[in-house]
């Protein structure tokens, strides 16, 4: 059956077509203040940590409680428009568990700043936190954060190659990773995507880094262009020589579908580390 998309919005909006939706992102207010509150307390978290000049070029990292084994960073969503990294601290425990430090960047939002300068950003970021830790380094993101960490990994990434090479593997969570569907948005309006950002910032338009491992990882309840983005970056830098895998989680959604991160022994960690 042929089908057509005729409103792009509706095919990228989640809340309102999610059972209570509208719970998140509040949902997740409360447990990443705990656990920032309890590492915190324990000595094994640094909070607000500059990787750059602008208000929001700041990271947090979380500590394990013996000396590090390497490097997650966690990029976040929101549509390159919204939120910032302290929804997310509590997702860092599953990593953490595992023995290593973990960095949630913060980044500087659309309108005021482009994708391309966002991308600039993150690369800054991973930097900095690369310096503080040792040892190999894993990139997970959620959404708009999927398109970050994925453009990481390209041959046109902004970081500098010491730190490439330290990269071991990459998660997209729900990732956008063709960015030419959402110049149809009426949320462009402030993301300000055009045709010339969407080629060359959209990672399934770009070729992988030599060695590029990425698990492209979505719910399986998701709206049917998440789970289409998911499964095109996997086919098409199979094509370009990287190692890849999709996954569709079952019975998850675009919010929920974050839950493992929490979990050192769910599968998506197992993923990530891998």
């Amino acid at each position: 059956m042929r089908h057509r998309i005729s409103d792009w919005d509706n095919a990228y909006a989640n809340g309102i077509n999610i059972p209570q939706g509208d719970r998140w992102p509040a949902a997740w207010v409360d447990p990443a203040r705990h656990y920032r509150e309890e590492l915190t307390a324990a000595g094994r978290a640094k909070l607000g940590l500059s990787y750059g000049e602008k208000p929001r070029n700041r990271f947090d990292l979380f500590l394990p409680e013996s000396a590090p084994s390497g490097l997650v960073v966690f990029v976040h969503g929101g549509f390159w428009v919204g939120l910032d990294n302290s929804y997310w601290s509590h997702l860092a425990k599953g990593a953490v568990d595992r023995g290593h430090a973990v960095a949630m960047p913060g980044y500087t939002l659309a309108p005021e700043n482009r994708i391309a300068g966002i991308t600039i950003e993150i690369g800054k970021a991973i930097e900095a936190a690369a310096g503080m830790i040792a040892g190999p380094i894993r990139l997970i993101g959620h959404s708009a954060g999927g398109q970050l960490v994925t453009r990481m990994i390209c041959t046109t990434s902004p970081l500098p190659k010491a730190v490439r090479d330290r990269i071991a593997n990459t998660v997209s969570l729900s990732g956008l990773h063709d960015l030419r569907p959402l110049i149809n948005l009426s949320s462009n309006a402030k993301m300000r995507i055009d045709r010339e950002e969407a080629l060359a910032e959209s990672p399934a338009l770009l070729e992988p880094m030599p060695n590029a491992r990425v698990t492209c990882w979505v719910g399986a309840a998701e709206r049917a262009e998440f789970v289409r983005q998911n499964a095109l970056l996997a086919s098409i830098w199979e094509g370009l020589g990287a190692e890849t895998e999709a996954v569709e989680e079952p019975d998850k959604h675009h919010f929920n579908v974050l839950d493992g991160m929490a979990d050192p022994t769910h599968p998506l960690m197992q993923a990530l580390f891998a």
